[in-house]
């Protein structure tokens, strides 16, 4: 694919990047490291956020967290620590109920591992996908919120932006995925965008957000609080970069929405970090 030329610094914030074999037949798409430092030059994007995909229900993400930072040595990686939790995020009164009385297995993230991560200078924040990976439990919650890196949440259909909203804006930033509507759910991306207004921590990431409506109305009403993100290996970095260069926005807000605003929610993306 040829390389695009746009002239805007780019950064990613949402790139998957699967440690080993288990992980890629549990994803089932296969990207190295390697192919994926390609496709993210040819797209222009100078740096990106990659954490590991999803691991069986009972196993611990302590060892692909590590392998991603390893990997990301020496490339235009930074590395999130993804983290799990004993708590059903669904919000129905069965899941409340039993949420009052879960507790944490040995392969759920506790407060000691939230805390070893945020101190380790390889990983610069979290990412968390409760529809698959469960709620952490209070104690680990406030640990996220007393380390105050940002935290990058899968949203969508099984963990709404009001369940969002309920369970975790006000205590650290959050990056919200896909403007919390995947998949392509418009009435979602607007409700993620009606959130901005009264919280100053939540950031809306635009990786399979296909709406130019959608993209724009944010842009417009929010410059500060969109970020660009691929959503690779799923597609191809380039597919991201031309939707958003394709939108009826102000140069400025593309800049914006490209790396300036990254820049301010995760300092190792500004542009004397690269």
């Amino acid at each position: 694919m040829l390389e695009l030329e746009h002239g805007f610094r780019v950064v990613d914030v949402n790139a998957r990047l699967d440690p080993d074999k288990q992980s890629i037949a549990t994803r089932g798409r296969e990207i190295s490291p390697e192919r994926l430092e390609r496709e993210l030059h040819q797209a222009g994007v100078v740096r990106a956020i990659v954490s590991p995909g999803t691991q069986p229900g009972d196993q611990s993400y302590l060892r692909p967290n590590n392998a991603v930072a390893r990997m990301s040595v020496d490339r235009p990686f930074l590395a999130f620590a993804r983290v799990n939790g004993p708590r059903d995020p669904s919000g129905r009164t069965s899941a409340r109920l039993r949420n009052l009385t879960s507790s944490r297995k040995d392969f759920h993230t506790d407060p000691d591992d939230v805390e070893q991560y945020a101190y380790d200078d390889r990983f610069h924040g979290f990412c968390l996908a409760p529809a698959v990976d469960g709620l952490p439990d209070e104690p680990t919650l406030s640990m996220l919120e007393d380390v105050g890196l940002p935290v990058f949440v899968t949203g969508g259909q099984s963990f709404e932006p009001s369940a969002v909203a309920e369970s975790l804006l006000g205590r650290f930033p959050v990056i919200l995925s896909s403007f919390g509507g995947y998949p392509l759910d418009q009435d979602l991306m607007h409700q993620s965008i009606d959130l901005l207004d009264d919280h100053d921590d939540l950031y809306l990431d635009t990786s399979f957000v296909r709406y130019r409506s959608v993209l724009e109305r944010a842009l417009l009403e929010h410059p500060d609080r969109v970020l660009f993100g691929s959503g690779a290996p799923e597609t191809h970095p380039n597919v991201g970069v031309m939707e958003i260069l394709t939108l009826d926005v102000s140069e400025d807000a593309l800049a914006r929405a490209f790396s300036k605003n990254a820049a301010r929610v995760i300092a190792a993306l500004a542009p004397g970090e690269t």
